[in-house]
């Protein structure tokens, strides 16, 4: 056990937000928070930071911008990406395909959680707005029309909010606060190991092998991580119990008799759970304390980071006297419907891997039998969470959403879409400009010196209206975007799409503003 090298708050402050779990997304949201000027305390259960195992490993790229805003970049710049994805029928490939992701950032990369922790601790260690307090078990917490009391014990710490990023073993907690967790827990487990060995040519390529002859009705995936290292995941059955001959032999049967070393080892069961609220009050929960999902597509920790983000920014503008309190309770609105989304998508994965009637069976066997590259299910990986519903969000018929698209394809721009990141030159992105505050980015047909007057009379909060010729006279980025010389476009503190507004006028964006931070505007 070693114990993260820890900030501090200012001595003698009280902490403005209490976060409780100081795994990645606790991590991340008091990284967040403290970027906004919010005064942070992290409790954990635990005497300090445990190294061992890979737990959760592959990252996306919107996730890895979100650690790269919050002073962790090395993640993105340690992870090992993988540019090759082979299938397997028992004895046979059935296809491959090469991920093609182009842009500032990898399309994602793998790396373990232990060292995400350890990176994300570090850049915690030079933040002295956030205070981690180790070996604080939160008992309880309660709340009035002032604050909250987080106790842990006989201790107790009083702050404006709590986050709760507690982890899936949080239920007295959740039940404390009335909040249900209804869902169900697989039947099936597995089992994961990771390795170092030397495997040439599978360092840059990730393997699904369904039904294998040396796991007979079941699944092996197996992921290459930096260092020489590879995690393996077996479907194994419901009631076994693995041993260290065990894990030998299966180990073996996959890469023969080359040398390698067992660096740790563990089970797990899928559970497939979300909360009724993530908002009760001035308590709000995230990650895996609010959603459970099956781990094929990697939808975790990569839908935990966003709920940090989404309610960092929130709570910074209610904190800071930019939005209303009413803010807070789109943040279930959003990432209760974010869940949502992640639950449909890993049920419906879970019914291929794992069929429990004879109609799924029968077509899962025929999907195999004729390599139907289109209909295997092996996890859609994981994307941004669409808030084209969100009450914050203005629609615009002329920028329509349409819908998931094809999987590895990217979403066309629309109100409630993640804006695509683009380079902008001279080493910058365009997601960089988006972290500060709103941003309004106006077509070379508008106006901007108007739209600074009308705008700075609608918010208080931090908001930078720039023209697309501005941050890149080339044209090239307005072009990739599809945006037109008519239209102003708002874009969130998390970099989504607010409004796009045709033939805008400051009024319009006016409007739009306030309905993206529930302020009042005619």
């Amino acid at each position: 056990m070693t114990a993260a090298a820890t900030g501090g708050a200012r001595a003698g402050e009280e902490p403005q937000v209490v976060v409780v779990g100081a795994g990645p997304v606790g991590q991340t949201a008091a990284l967040l928070l403290a970027r906004w000027g919010v005064r942070v305390v992290v409790l954990d259960r635990r005497p300090g930071r445990d190294p061992a195992g890979s737990k959760s490993i592959c990252q996306q790229r919107d996730v890895l911008d979100v650690w790269t805003a919050a002073g962790a970049g090395r993640i993105a710049e340690e992870g090992l990406t993988w540019t090759t994805a082979r299938t397997y029928y028992r004895d046979r490939e059935l296809f491959s395909w090469s991920f093609q992701g182009e842009g500032p950032l990898p399309p994602f990369v793998n790396i373990s959680q232990a060292r995400t922790e350890e990176l994300l601790d570090a850049a915690i260690a030079g933040q002295p707005l956030v205070e981690v307090r180790w070996g604080h078990e939160v008992t309880g917490i309660s709340q009035d029309g002032r604050g909250v009391t987080v106790h842990c014990g006989p201790r107790s710490v009083r702050a404006a909010y709590a986050l709760v990023c507690a982890g899936a073993r949080a239920q007295p907690l959740r039940q404390a606060l009335g909040v249900a967790f209804e869902g169900e827990t697989f039947d099936e487990q597995f089992l994961i190991c990771d390795i170092r060995a030397d495997l040439p040519g599978w360092e840059s390529e990730r393997r699904f092998y369904f039904d294998p002859a040396w796991n007979p009705g079941r699944q092996v995936l197996i992921h290459p991580c930096p260092g020489g290292t590879f995690r393996i995941d077996w479907q194994i059955a419901p009631d076994f119990i693995p041993t260290q001959a065990d894990i030998s032999r299966k180990v073996r049967q996959i890469i023969g008799d080359r040398p390698y070393e067992l660096l740790w080892n563990s089970t797990y069961r899928f559970h497939s759970r979300v909360a009724s609220r993530m908002r009760v009050g001035r308590v709000l929960l995230a990650g895996d304390c609010a959603h459970l999902v099956a781990p094929f597509g990697a939808r975790g920790l990569n839908s935990g980071v966003p709920d940090a983000e989404n309610a960092a920014w929130k709570l910074a503008f209610v904190l800071h006297g930019w939005a209303p309190e009413e803010l807070l309770e789109t943040y279930h609105d959003e990432r209760h419907a974010a869940a949502l989304e992640n639950l449909e998508v890993t049920a419906a994965t879970m019914r291929f891997l794992a069929p429990r009637t004879p109609e799924d069976r029968a077509r899962r066997r025929s999907v195999l039998e004729r390599g139907a590259a289109g209909e295997v299910d092996s996890g859609r990986f994981a994307e941004p969470f669409w808030y084209v519903d969100s009450p914050l969000t203005t629609p615009e018929p002329s920028r329509p959403f349409t819908g998931r698209p094809a999987r590895g394809a990217a979403c066309a721009p629309a109100p409630g879409v993640i804006l695509p990141d683009a380079p902008l030159g001279g080493g910058r992105r365009l997601r960089e400009l988006c972290r500060d505050g709103f941003l309004v980015l106006l077509g070379d047909m508008c106006d901007s010196s108007l739209f600074v007057q009308v705008l700075g009379k609608v918010t208080t909060a931090p908001l930078a209206v720039r023209e697309f010729a501005e941050i890149d006279g080339t044209g090239t980025l307005a072009g990739t975007l599809g945006a037109r010389p008519e239209e102003a476009w708002l874009i969130r503190p998390d970099s989504h799409i607010a409004a796009i507004i045709p033939h805008a006028g400051p009024e319009a964006v006016a409007a739009a503003v306030s309905r993206a931070s529930r302020l009042s505007w005619s």
